[in-house]
């Protein structure tokens, strides 16, 4: 079971969510409150256009368990967990993403399956057998055809690296984050790559997902696709080939 003492730091990465990010603060610490009496809300702001600085600057205001970081230049999701990484203080350290398709309440049962299965990081999957999502055919589709890919190159043994709901034990993601190079959609895999290669135990855990993004893919381009394919395969070489993590 889990320890209400452990202290759980959330990294919420943020770029043009102006709209929707002071609720769903809200309500991620509302439902952090459920879970343990410690932990810290970082939300990182990746360079937004809109008013997603004022009201981040508004939640930390109201709750002082959330602390808020801006930077002008948009960089990527993978640079803003990178740097909201480096700040948490938490025993353990989750990513989360700041549209909440993926509820936070899911983080207790993630804890306690870290610790009943002695893993290192448990990540959310939408190809475990326990979960139920609405979703485009085209994005199962997607992520099926990532997942093979992946197994071919990495021997990975979750089904699915690209759900943003995460959790890990801070020493192991704080060590391996500062090595992360790639910045945009396919950083999950560099993360899950490494921490696999070092020989740390990761499980997938299911999820429940309503998709609300208007396009079915989200914000993912086609341009988006092929830059992924690219890193994917930068990553293969720089993991497998070159063994530069090793």
């Amino acid at each position: 079971m889990m320890d209400t003492n452990d202290y759980i730091s959330v990294v919420l990465p943020c770029y043009n969510e102006g709209e929707m990010i002071y609720d769903n603060i809200k309500k991620t610490v509302e439902i952090m409150q459920t879970i343990t009496e410690r932990f810290e809300i970082v939300c990182v702001n990746d360079g937004s256009e809109d008013n997603t600085e004022a009201e981040l600057l508004k939640a930390e205001k109201k709750y002082n368990n959330v602390k808020c970081i801006s930077y002008s230049k948009n960089a990527g999701k993978g640079h803003a967990l990178q740097v909201g990484t480096a700040v948490a203080k938490g025993d353990y350290i989750a990513f989360v993403d700041s549209d909440l398709e993926l509820s936070p309440i899911f983080l207790k049962r993630y804890l306690e399956i870290m610790k009943e299965q002695e893993a290192d990081a448990v990540i959310g999957s939408k190809l475990h057998p326990e979960s139920k999502i609405d979703y485009p055919k085209i994005r199962k589709v997607l992520s099926l055809g990532y997942y093979v890919l992946l197994k071919i190159l990495f021997r990975l043994k979750v089904k699915d690296t690209q759900t943003g709901l995460k959790v890990f034990k801070a020493d192991i993601i704080k060590e391996v984050m500062p090595k992360i190079i790639v910045k945009g959609y396919a950083f999950d895999i560099e993360v899950l790559a490494i921490i696999n290669r070092k020989g740390y135990k990761i499980v997938d855990a299911p999820i429940e997902l309503v998709f609300s993004r208007g396009n079915v893919r989200g914000r993912i381009r086609m341009k988006d696709i092929w830059k992924m394919f690219m890193d994917t395969c930068s990553i293969f070489y720089r993991v497998e080939v070159k063994k530069v993590y090793d």
